[in-house]
């Protein structure tokens, strides 16, 4: 089917493009982080539900009505029928961490970029869908379908918003979640944490902090050692690397180690460096931690596709295993470190967590009870993702065909549901980095390509 532009929907989108801008510049500035419950309504703090404060108000003052659900999500429909279709988007972010050159809430435009932790992911493209179902309200485009938008409020953690949502509410059988790239991602790996813990009775390893979350890549890594270690750690550490470092200070008659590596998304590890691998390979070369640094560093491996811990492997469907190891922490006595699996469609997670127990075993590892997302995928032939395609295709001019990921997003929860954008073949991949951020003319590009897309699917 050849691509039709409508030229009232592309003045409505041009005539919103401003206020897009704003409105994502105010969303920005919430640092919208889980934390413990505030109040009865904010199930995931103080300030993300300062942020579903704010969405609701630009929800209501664009011309369409809010819904909160107990502070876990909220959502707002256009159109009319018996059907509807979802947009699931999210209002929570990772922790900043370390590496910024910017304010990370300050939604500061450099460049025709604007950055901020969330501007990609997934505040970004939460505003963008909003702007293209408001477009389509302003163009007076008729719906025999409904369009519902879900801004949920901890993706980033579990996805607690969703199966709250569903339970109380229920979700519609199919949609998209503008939470990954164009052109469609169709399949996405199953996800499990797996947390070990040893003892550990080498005195002279005193602790361990490292990671922020076990989904990102850890960017930094500190240990505690007793006594003098400054030279030695230093000639351990090997990284012809420029962006990796370490720094050996004394404090008082401790040496504290901090090596810094290369933050990244767990679903793509390779594009990070990560700093808990490297701080084990430090502490191994010193002989200080015992058996379970020693096999936690030899298993973990340098790699992350797992070979060292038995569990590496693809399918044709959704690629390659990887694996993160995104937390490591040591202390009173014990060492704990949690792994984040990413496994093709065809494998079995139960086997995955075995394997990685009875590797670490021998120095004392024990494996939590572990809780897998499993693999999603929707064949190419169906409606939704026919629609999607030929709306990015016409609009782009391409003919893509739509890929599978690492990551997980919300469209796993629809029966039939599909990561459709914002991110663009070949642009910058910032989510859960230093200096997050989003090109501003790519991005009124999405919201047009999220207004036809909605149009495709309910119109």
């Amino acid at each position: 089917m050849a691509f039709t532009p409508n030229p009232k929907l592309d003045a409505a989108l041009a005539a919103l493009e401003k206020d897009m801008i704003d409105t994502l510049a105010r969303w920005i500035r919430v640092p919208s982080v889980r934390a413990e419950r505030s109040a009865e309504n904010a199930p995931f703090g103080e300030q993300v539900r300062m942020a579903l404060n704010t969405a609701m108000a630009d929800i209501a003052r664009l011309g369409m009505t809010p819904r909160d659900v107990d502070g876990y999500c909220c959502d707002a429909e256009i159109g009319e029928g018996e059907e509807t279709v979802a947009v699931l988007a999210h209002l929570d972010v990772v922790p900043a961490g370390d590496g910024w050159t910017h304010d990370p809430f300050g939604a500061e435009i450099v460049d025709g970029r604007m950055i901020g932790r969330g501007t990609s992911d997934d505040k970004g493209p939460g505003v963008a869908a909003l702007f293209a179902m408001k477009a389509i309200l302003d163009a007076g485009i008729p719906l025999r379908r409904r369009c519902r938008l879900i801004l949920g409020c901890d993706e980033e953690c579990g996805m607690q918003d969703l199966e709250y949502y569903e339970k109380k509410i229920g979700l519609p059988d199919k949609g998209f979640s503008p939470d990954a790239n164009f052109p469609l991602i169709n399949t996405e790996k199953g996800i499990m944490a797996m947390k070990l813990d040893a003892p550990m009775t080498d005195a002279r390893l005193l602790s361990i902090a490292c990671g922020t979350r076990s989904n990102v890549v850890p960017g930094t890594a500190t240990a505690l050692l007793a006594g003098d270690w400054r030279v030695q750690a230093a000639e351990a550490f090997d990284s012809a690397d420029e962006d990796c470092a370490i720094e050996t200070a004394l404090e008082g008659e401790n040496t504290c180690v901090t090596v810094t590596g290369v933050p990244a998304h767990a679903s793509t590890p390779e594009k990070g460096k990560n700093a808990g691998k490297m701080l084990l390979r430090v502490l191994a070369h010193l002989g200080i931690g015992g058996a379970p640094v020693e096999l936690l560093d030899e298993a973990a491996g340098e790699g992350d596709d797992g070979v060292n811990l038995g569990i590496a492997g693809s399918d044709a469907v959704s690629g390659r295993l990887t694996i993160n190891l995104g937390l490591l922490s040591a202390g009173e006595g014990k060492l704990s470190v949690t792994f984040d699996c990413r496994y093709p469609v065809f494998f079995d997670d139960r086997t995955i967590s075995a394997t990685v127990q009875k590797r670490l075993a021998p120095a004392g590892f024990v494996m939590e009870p572990t809780h897998a997302s499993h693999p999603h995928h929707v064949p190419e032939s169906s409606e939704l993702v026919r629609s999607l395609m030929e709306v990015y295709n016409g609009v782009m001019g391409t003919q893509a065909k739509p890929f599978a990921i690492g990551g997980g997003t919300y469209a796993r929860h629809l029966k039939e549901g599909v990561a459709f954008g914002m991110l663009f073949p070949g642009e910058l991949e910032l989510e859960h980095q230093a200096n997050e951020s989003i090109d501003l003319t790519t991005y009124v590009k999405a919201a047009r390509i999220y207004a036809y897309a909605i149009a495709a699917l309910c119109a």
